[in-house]
């Protein structure tokens, strides 16, 4: 066996010298290299759009949540007169947190080192945020401070999709609507009813957080392709008949076609690196809830809305199967409707963050038996949760030494055999349950943003890619 000399991942080696999307080949070294890591957070993360939380968190003014966006700790919060902002949680003076609770309801936000206060009501001063208080200020600055200029550091871009909260720090990255493009339908099966009243959902109160010894990329990657780890991952969870209808396939239906879908699976990969599986259309409700009559009545009555208000739309793409948003956010909207965020860390080192959602009118015997099923499917002391974990923190510990460095991993399932898609700002699609056309997509825009390529040349490319996909 002729060994392989080590790509190292030091600062002179770009991203796209270890992802080699033609062959199928992608090097370890992105899962571990603790430069490349550095790269991520100071090119792809701030440039990137990303899940913050959701507006039913700060439904009224003065309500916040401490959440993340890459390395840095920020703010969701509501203001007096009901806009959503996102703040950095570090005061300008010496850097504190200013807030330490998860969440809560404030007037405003005040640093326990040296006592500077920030709004959250514009009506005190320029825009939430701002800089209100300073403790002795005409002895210790005179008129010298101009607290305009001091306020908390605000996310360069907000925006708040039907209830999902996204920022980004950038204020050269495109417009929210262009950075999704067509692969806002699987976000809409997600923040919409199940009778498809838009922005129909909310959270349940909590948010699930652990940590896992594996890099970010591992989840990310599962949800948005990888369809091919389940029989052999979740075998046994298959046999104990985990699923909402208290059968062996975990989301009973997904192959049988009495459970509701009319095609089969098929895969789409877009531009900006977004990856959504799924069945094709749905045509009928969801299978029984063997468990639970009232949710079988609840669901039926809800998918015949549906039918009606949404017509031949609401059978396109169902969208209900596992999807990411480059990069980090992972979600799926059926069972669970469930959001995933993997912060990043260390290199081999994840805080993963659940939400579960529901619909804002389901009855609380409804939405009783979904959190309950929620709980045992996903999180830490979920079944399916518990088998990914597993392997996400061993394929990261197996791939550190020395000698595994030197070996890529292989990614050619589907190679070649990618099929246009006909959705908006999607490369690819591809059918059969084991292809990798998504991860390759992903991995092409994670190596360009973290090379900090402009954003003009990243756009260049991610359009070239469809075209050359449409050719």
């Amino acid at each position: 066996m002729t060994l392989k000399m080590s790509t190292s991942g030091g600062s002179d080696t770009t991203a796209r010298s270890l992802v080699d999307v033609d062959r199928g080949e992608i090097s370890r070294e992105i899962f571990t290299d603790a430069s490349i890591f550095n790269r991520e957070l100071e090119y792809l993360f701030p440039r990137s759009w990303l899940f913050v939380g959701h507006a039913s968190q700060v439904s009224a003014p003065g309500q916040f949540f401490s959440s993340r966006m890459g390395s840095d700790p920020v703010l969701l919060t509501r203001d007096a007169q009901g806009g959503v902002n996102v703040l950095l949680n570090s005061c300008r003076h010496r850097g504190m947190a200013v807030c330490r609770y998860d969440e809560g309801r404030t007037l405003q936000f005040t640093c326990p080192y040296h006592g500077w206060s920030y709004s959250m009501d514009g009506s005190l001063v320029s825009t939430p945020g701002d800089l209100h208080g300073v403790p002795q200020q005409g002895m210790a600055y005179g008129n010298g401070l101009d607290k305009a200029a001091w306020g908390l550091v605000r996310a360069a871009k907000v925006h708040n999709y039907k209830g999902l909260v996204f920022a980004c720090w950038d204020p050269s990255a495109p417009e929210f609507d262009e950075y999704v493009g067509d692969f806002h339908h699987w976000l809409d099966n997600l923040s919409d009813a199940f009778d498809g009243t838009e922005g129909g959902t909310e959270v349940f109160r909590g948010v699930q957080k652990w940590r896992i010894k594996s890099n970010w990329k591992f989840v990310s990657e599962n949800f948005l392709g990888d369809t091919y780890h389940g029989a052999t991952t979740h075998a046994s969870v298959e046999q104990v008949g985990i699923g909402p209808g208290g059968r062996n396939s975990r989301r009973h239906g997904e192959r049988q076609d009495q459970g509701g879908f009319s095609k089969g699976r098929v895969k789409t990969s877009f531009r900006m690196g977004h990856g959504a599986s799924d069945n094709l259309a749905y045509e009928i409700p969801y299978p029984e809830f063997a468990e639970e009559p009232a949710l079988s009545e609840y669901f039926s009555q809800a998918w015949a809305v549906r039918k009606e208000r949404l017509q031949a739309q609401g059978r396109l793409l169902g969208g209900r199967g596992p999807a990411t948003m480059f990069p980090n956010m992972s979600f799926s909207a059926g069972f669970p409707r469930t959001i995933l965020v993997s912060h990043p860390i260390s290199p081999t080192e994840t805080e993963v963050w659940r939400w579960y959602l529901v619909d804002k009118n389901a009855p609380d015997d409804v939405r009783d038996w979904l959190r309950r099923y929620y709980m045992r499917y996903s999180g830490p002391g979920g079944m399916t949760e518990q088998d990914d974990m597993e392997n996400w923190n061993y394929a990261t510990q197996a791939s550190q030494g020395v000698i595994a460095r030197r070996y890529p991993y292989n990614y050619q399932q589907g190679l070649g055999k990618e099929t246009p898609s006909e959705l908006d700002q999607a490369v690819h699609s591809h059918q059969p349950i084991a292809g990798e056309v998504n991860a390759r997509a992903f991995y092409r825009r994670w190596a360009e943003f973290t090379d900090n390529l402009s954003w003009p040349l990243l756009i260049e490319l991610a359009k070239s890619d469809e075209r050359a996909a449409r050719s």
